[in-house]
């Protein structure tokens, strides 16, 4: 329901012979439903780094002179959604280093920065009020100073990185591209023209510029581009944990995460929803636009057939222009709209991704009711989320969780649905069809695959038991 927020999307190039700041930009906004506060890109001219950054789209950052000053052969450039509305601007990456002869971009999360700290303050190099990013940037910076290139400088750094990233890094002339062991962050590569390179967090960004797809970014692997071509580097044994959460709601369903179509998963949903929860109903209708495969799956599966009873307006993004109290009780309106002639008398089954603290979904169900829905049964295409996340996606608290403390039949009851049925974990992960082990399922679990250190205490194993 759009209550979780992935927080960047990133992109690395290298190319002599494009326009790098052009398909940067495209790229970053074929990734813009993975962060929409603030955007940046980062050129090498092979002399001097050059960034432009600012608050908001990817649409409203870039200018075509800001395009046509971000000259050179190699770029990265990132989208951001921040968790503090004031710091948009603040927090934008790229970070450069205080040289600015290096610059990163980063997706994901360190729920620990205590090894990074420990070796910056050793060094005397540790600053105060610092991001994960920064840490890093600070890090590798550290020895590119005492003479190291970039990428003897991330295998320097590597080890102390404990939690979720996939990094697009540079200096004046080589391109670094990371991932870390787990894979939990998603990171693709592909071919431009005859001798460029491009790293894009989702596939579909790399469709958008006209690349080839190559394959993804192997887990612990690093790549290193430069003017003597591409070479792959091993840092660390592959563990692959794969955040679910990437299929069942945050990327594109054009893109390919794990070998697997995003679009095909999320129909696979839905028919193991039509298997799980067999319904008398008239009509399916999808919470659009995540849950559109979904329905078509569950309507595919079940003979039920599927009516778009609910219009989003495609316009509408992040505002920086606050709603007022009034507007806010009807939010809703602002991106679903009910069709009541479609509505009127039926019975459905309403197929949404995900419930988080379920205000939303509770609208939601209410303004069907009140378009003329017989019976609003309501679908999720995932588990019950009762756990945070450390890993990169902006989470409430685990208290602000409805499934934290409530059961189905009290969720249910509370918000107003007809029946309420969540797609089971087993049904969750046949559909994706990679082994549960390769899978990261810490939102419905508690299971924590990289260690989250002094985190551990925001987490509560005294949940709702069915």
């Amino acid at each position: 329901m759009q209550e979780l927020n992935e927080k960047c999307g990133i992109v690395g190039i290298f190319s002599k012979d494009t326009e790098i700041a052009r398909f940067a930009f495209f790229a970053l906004f074929a990734l813009q439903h993975r962060g929409q506060e603030a955007s940046g890109i980062t050129t090498s001219d092979g002399n001097n780094l050059i960034t432009h950054k600012g608050v908001g789209l990817v649409s409203q950052v870039y200018t075509e002179e800001a395009i046509n000053g971000l000259k050179g052969h190699i770029g990265i450039g990132h989208n951001r959604y921040s968790t503090s509305g004031g710091g948009a601007l603040e927090h934008a990456q790229p970070v450069l280093n205080e040289e600015n002869s290096f610059a990163l971009a980063h997706n994901g999360n360190l729920p620990s920065v205590k090894a990074l700290e420990n070796f910056l303050s050793s060094v005397n190099m540790l600053k105060s009020n610092r991001s994960d990013s920064e840490l890093i940037t600070d890090s590798i910076s550290y020895y590119l100073k005492d003479g190291l290139s970039l990428p003897d400088a991330v295998i320097k750094v590597y080890p102390l990185l404990t939690g979720a990233f996939a990094l697009t890094m540079m200096d004046k002339d080589t391109l670094v591209a990371v991932r870390d062991s787990y894979g939990m962050r998603p990171l693709s590569f592909g071919k431009l023209g005859d001798d460029g390179y491009v790293f894009t967090s989702e596939s579909c960004a790399l469709k958008t510029i006209g690349a080839t797809i190559v394959r993804e970014v192997e887990c612990g692997e690093m790549i290193i581009v430069n003017n003597e071509g591409m070479k792959s580097v091993k840092l660390a044994d592959a563990n692959p944990k794969h955040d679910i959460f990437e299929y069942v709601y945050f990327s594109r369903p054009d893109s390919v995460l794990g070998g697997k179509l995003v679009y095909d998963v999320r129909k696979n949903f839905g028919k193991m929803l039509a298997r799980e929860c067999k319904l008398d109903i008239d009509i399916v209708v999808p919470v659009p636009d995540t849950a559109v495969p979904v329905a078509i799956g569950y309507s595919h599966e079940s003979g039920i057939p599927l009516e778009m009873a609910l219009v989003k307006n495609r316009y509408v993004h992040r505002t920086f222009i606050e709603p007022s109290q009034e507007q806010r009780r009807h939010s809703v309106a602002l991106k679903l709209v009910p069709l009541p002639e479609v509505l009127q008398g039926k019975k459905i089954a309403v197929l949404d991704d995900s419930i988080v603290r379920g205000h939303t979904s509770k609208k939601l169900i209410k303004t069907l009711f009140d378009a003329g829905a017989k019976e609003v049964h309501l679908l999720i295409s995932s588990p019950p989320v009762r756990y945070p996340d450390f890993y990169g996606i902006d989470t409430p608290e685990q208290s602000e969780l409805i499934a934290f403390d409530k059961t189905v039949e009290e969720m249910r009851e509370w918000l107003g649905a007809t029946t309420l049925h969540f797609l089971s974990l087993d049904g969750l992960v046949e559909s994706i069809g990679l082994p549960k082990e390769e899978l990261c399922t810490s939102f419905f679990t508690g299971v924590y695959p990289i260690d989250i250190l002094e985190r551990k205490s925001e987490v509560s194993y005294k949940v709702a038991k069915e």
